[in-house]
Order: C-alpha cells, then structure tokens, then sequence
C-alpha cells in the first residue's frame, strides 16, 4: 500500500471551537471557489469532482465530541491529499449499499502522522463524496 505524504500539517488544538474555526474558515475558502456545490479535484479520479458537503453531514451524525476534533484535524491533509495523490486506494463495495463504493487513501502528515481518507462513490449518479477522514493505526495499511 503506497502513502502520500502531505506538506499540510494538521490543525491544532483540542477543544472543538478552535479546531472547528480553523476547519470550516478552510472549507469556506474552498466554498467560495466553486459556484454550486463545493468540490475538489482529484488526481486520482482524473480531475473528478470530490463534493465535500457530506463530511459536515457526518460528522455532526458522531455522539462523541472528542471523535469530531479528531477528524476535522485532519481535513487540511485529506483535501491535499484528494488534490494531488495518484496512489492507488483500497476498494471496495459497501456491504450496506449495493451501488456504492468506498474508496480509502492513507496518507502521513507533516508531522508524521498516518491518516485515512475515505471517499463514497455513487455507481447510479457517478458523483464521489468525501465522507470522513481520521487518524489510522497502521494495521489497516497491512
């Protein structure tokens, strides 16, 4: 399994406030780029349209606070490494969904740090959905 290393590092801090103010400031600046739904481009996908929505959607969706800060941590690293990674992910179909696909990058941080990014790939509408990124142990990649 091949890693894409970021030069972003991860955001800072431990209480959801400071983190979610960096994060979101982040998806704004990219929201104001596009004129509808806010996306990224994936190297990977060539040039496919990543829409970004659904990772607020899910996020929200987790009980544990301690769980969202983690994962908006790593959103500066996951949008790099959607945008500029053409290392080929771990596939597979969603044992929930027969028409989805669940794409998973892993990638290190600045700081060294290994994280996964998962993406949701719709076979109907052939649309693509960052739907969470988070930190990874390591026997994943295994």
């Amino acid at each position: 399994m091949q890693v894409y290393r970021t030069k972003a590092k991860k955001f800072p801090g431990t209480a959801f406030r400071d983190v979610h103010e960096k994060a979101f400031g982040f998806y704004t600046e990219i929201k104001k780029k596009s004129k509808r739904r806010t996306h990224v481009r994936s190297a990977y996908f060539d040039r496919d349209k990543i829409f970004l929505d659904l990772f607020w959607h899910h996020l929200f969706e987790k009980q544990n606070w301690r769980d969202r800060v983690r994962r908006m941590k790593f959103f500066a690293c996951a949008i790099e490494l959607i945008q500029k990674s053409h290392f080929e992910p771990k596939t597979k179909e969603n044992p929930n969904r027969g028409s989805e696909i669940l794409h998973r990058f892993y990638g290190i941080t600045a700081d060294n740090e290994l994280f996964c990014v998962q993406i949701k790939e719709d076979k109907k509408k052939n649309q693509k959905f960052l739907i969470s990124a988070f930190p990874s142990d390591g026997a994943a990649e295994k």
